[in-house]
């Protein structure tokens, strides 16, 4: 028999860890509340010393880490909220809802800020779609983000999809939300103020979600978890348009003292977690909750993870006119208690007291772990993988067909064509290109925003994989003519218990960190995501960076399409002899293995500063990084975005490629590397022929290389090289477009 610690996810020594806190044994619900707090979910207590490597710090930083979202100044009076957050585990038991709720979730840690969400982004990975199973989930997953975010009237303008058999059991569901706020009505989530009232408001409290910050998001997957199916919320997106138009309305008053989300650990995290930020305490009595269930015990009530609620900490005198904002929208706000100043959270329930503990040793006490370390056996072989071990091919063109139908590579407007990413009409850089780039209203300013994560080179090398997951997002960030000014992060991961895991997640910290510093892009927050494993198999290490970028002049934004013919073709950067960790090299394998592309974060300093330059000079007419599948696939994708329309959507059901290209790449170098390699720091941008001279002094004066490839035109995707200068590849732009655009949506059997 489980001991009751255990019932809640928590250890023995954990267990008299409490005692001494408390100079007592806990009772039942106390316990409760100390196992979801100090569970991993909502404690970070295997994370928190390693986290503090980021840099937080920035002269646009208006709000770090530590609050619900974190915020930056974007000029003109106004900051911008961002936040990514992960609902991996309810979305592989119930991926619809499990979706829909990450949505509400992470667009609630945005308004809660005092901020109007404006925009959603996500980051998906499933297992190989071979599978039945992971067919399902990916339907079920990307239905509940549409179903959610479309009801909401938020668009989802980006984001990015892998799939690889790592992620057979668990897959992953990364969200972000962005939102616009003046930088003078920030709201912190503290409970201020000795006697302030305490409110409830929203959605009614059910019994769903209990114990899915403790047990469903804190523990790996196995053959049973299919059971933990009760502990997964349950989304009503039109309760959420609602709360949020009350809560704005409600900051626009100075009836607000503090606001917290009841997402993960419900009211349980909402109380202690504002009161320890303010130092205060606070007192409430389960029985003035409104429920929607009959015969809830305290127990349930607290632990509850239902959806659309808001904790509210009101100034005093203030109570009716809160009340009638609410009533207004056809919402409940029901007074539950008052903050004190003896810094205890006291639940009663009718005025009996159930449960009395210090409010701070819920939301700051939990035990931090410096676990030990190891790297994984594995990498010796890994990095031992040579190239030369592989065959050269003896064509490339059908190589190239295959990847640009790989699911990875392949066309994902079947994903997002399912979203409104057009709704309240402030997004003009669409899906489907490099970065996102929406308006903001009154001004000429502009926010572009991307998310990206390479999984295989984290695998291969953790530190080098997080510098590049930050530098890759800062790429295309730039490639839309936006200055990087800050990310988000969400870190998935498997069991911090497991010393290799633990391992590759200090790593891929450094290396996000050196680049952040190198880029300088200060973190402002994010989320952990352990115990992403199924029977004892770990997830590659996954870090998603959510980068957002600031544009001072919208009509000068870049997309990545061809513009017309005519136009010169030019690399940003260089190409190396690099295969590993590539979509080639594991489709000529089978194996994730080699080494990634090395990165030079000087190089790539000056590659983008040449390609924000260029793009501010007039001069760059397309822009696009070269990433995965390599050179070949990125002018393959250049063609396939193409325009002869400079502000003509970028992608659009039933559109056709209008533009062809033919370069040499001229090199001494193996032609599939050279072809499918996928080196870092490269941009290929456009420009017109004589406009060339002016770029190729800006990349001299910023210590970039600046070559020119060839030319857009014709019908043909063209590409000679290779040490004797054959011709690679001669293909129908049209034809390898019409495959690419229809091989995800095959391969779900749709």
């Amino acid at each position: 028999m489980a001991e009751r610690w255990e019932n809640v996810g928590l250890t023995a020594e954990e267990y008299d860890r409490i005692i001494t806190i408390l100079g007592r044994e806990p009772n039942d619900l106390e316990l409760g509340l100390y196992g979801l707090m100090w569970s991993e979910h909502c404690s970070y207590k295997h994370s928190k010393i390693h986290l503090a490597l980021f840099p937080s710090a920035g002269e646009a930083v208006l709000q770090g880490p530590g609050e619900n979202a974190g915020v930056l100044d974007i000029g003109n009076g106004l900051g911008l909220a961002f936040r990514l957050e992960s609902h991996n585990h309810p979305s592989a038991i119930e991926p619809y809802q499990g979706a829909a709720t990450g949505i509400g979730g992470i667009v609630r840690d945005i308004f809660t800020m005092g901020a109007r969400p404006i925009a959603l982004l996500d980051s998906l990975r499933f297992g190989t779609l071979d599978e039945p199973r992971n067919r399902y989930l990916c339907s079920g997953v990307v239905s509940g983000i549409s179903g959610y975010g479309n009801c909401l009237g938020l668009p989802t303008v980006g984001g990015e999809v892998y799939f690889d058999s790592c992620y057979r059991g668990n897959p992953l569901v990364n969200v972000l939300c962005l939102g616009l706020v003046p930088k003078d009505r920030i709201v912190r989530g503290q409970a201020t103020g000795v006697g302030n009232p305490v409110f409830i408001v929203g959605a009614r409290t059910g019994r769903d979600g209990i114990h899915g910050a403790s047990l469903l998001a804190s523990r790996e997957f196995d053959e049973s978890a299919e059971e933990m199916r009760p502990a997964v919320q349950v989304g009503d997106p039109f309760m959420e348009k609602l709360l949020i138009e009350a809560c704005l309305e409600l900051f626009e008053t100075d009836f607000v003292v503090g606001m917290n989300d009841l997402g993960a650990a419900g009211l349980t995290s909402a109380c202690s977690e504002t009161a320890g930020r303010a130092g205060s305490g606070m007192e409430l009595d389960v029985a003035l909750v409104p429920r929607r269930e009959e015969g809830m015990n305290p127990y349930e009530v607290m632990l509850s993870e239902s959806q659309e609620r808001m904790l509210v900490i009101v100034r005093q005198g203030c109570e009716d006119q809160v009340r009638q904002i609410f009533e207004k929208w056809g919402l409940e706000a029901a007074q539950i208690g008052r903050v004190t100043d003896d810094g205890l959270l006291r639940v009663r329930e009718n005025g009996r007291l159930v449960a009395e503990v210090p409010a701070a040793s819920l939301s700051d006490q939990a035990p931090v772990y410096d676990r030990p370390r190891r790297r994984p056996d594995y990498l010796d072989e890994t990095s031992a993988f040579d190239i030369d071990q592989i065959p050269v091919p003896e064509e490339y063109e059908s190589w190239l067909q295959r990847l640009l139908q790989s699911p990875n590579l392949a066309s994902k407007e079947w994903i997002f064509g399912q979203f409104d990413y057009m709704v309240r009409t402030n997004t003009i850089v669409y899906p489907g290109g490099d970065a996102a780039v929406l308006r903001i209203k009154g001004s000429e300013r502009g926010v572009a925003v991307s998310t990206d994560g390479n999984a295989r080179y984290c695998y291969l090398d953790p530190h080098l994989g997080g510098a590049i997951a930050v530098a890759e997002a800062a790429r295309n960030v730039v490639c839309t003519g936006a200055r990087p000014a800050g990310i988000t992060n969400c870190l998935n991961f498997g069991s911090p218990e497991r010393p290799d895991v633990l391992w590759q997640f200090r790593q891929v910290i450094e290396g996000m960190s050196e680049a952040c510093r190198a880029l300088g892009t200060p973190v402002t927050g994010g989320n952990v995501s352990f115990y992403n494993e199924t029977s004892g198999q770990a997830i590659h290490p996954t870090p998603v960076v959510g980068m957002v970028g600031l544009l001072d002049d919208i009509s000068k934004r870049c997309t990545a399409g061809f513009k017309g013919a005519g136009d010169v073709v030019v690399l940003l950067g260089s190409n190396r002899p690099e295969l590993g960790g590539s979509e080639y090299l594991v489709q000529r394998t089978g194996q994730v293995t080699g080494r990634p592309p090395r990165l030079d974060l000087d190089l790539e300093r000056a590659v983008q500063e040449t390609c924000l330059a260029g793009i501010s000079a007039g001069l760059i007419r397309s822009a696009h990084d070269c990433a995965e599948g390599g050179l070949a696939v990125a002018l393959a994708e250049c063609c396939f975005l193409s325009s002869t329309d400079d502000l003509a959507p970028p992608q659009l059901p039933g559109r056709t490629p209008a533009v062809g290209v033919q370069v040499s790449l001229r090199s001494e170098m193996r032609p599939d590397a050279l072809l499918f390699g996928e080196s870092q720091s490269r941009i290929l941008v456009t420009v017109k022929e004589e406009d060339v001279p002016q770029l190729e002094e800006i990349a001299r004066s910023n210590g970039a290389p600046c070559t020119v490839l060839g030319m857009t035109g014709g019908e043909r995707l063209m590409i000679t090289g290779g040490p004797a200068g054959q011709q690679l590849i001669d293909l129908l732009v049209t034809e390898l477009w019409q495959s690419w655009q229809s091989a995800l949506e095959k391969l779900l059997g749709e």
